[in-house]
């Protein structure tokens, strides 16, 4: 595999880890004990930090793209594999 492809699907990796990394950890303004501002949702999450949500993406992609990078190297499940239809 060309180091462009595997940066490529890495990156891929990165983008779909944002969206199961952000809804964890995530406290409303009601939860941490401080007052609404006026117009404030109630669902709004009190405080934003960012560095810790990259953080936690880039460890669970680099995880998710060892497992398919071992999978790539070894084989251990083929398209073959996933033929239903045979």
């Amino acid at each position: 595999m060309k180091w462009q492809s595997a940066l490529a699907i890495y990156t891929l990796f990165w983008a779909m880890s944002v969206f199961f990394v952000l809804p964890f950890g995530v406290r409303t303004s009601e939860e941490a004990g401080v007052p609404l501002v006026p117009g404030q949702a109630p669902s709004a999450p009190h405080s934003f930090n960012p560095t810790k949500i990259v953080v936690r993406t880039t460890i669970l992609s680099a995880v998710l793209f060892g497992a398919f990078y071992l999978n790539y190297v070894y084989g251990w499940v083929t398209a073959e594999m996933l033929d239903w239809t045979q």
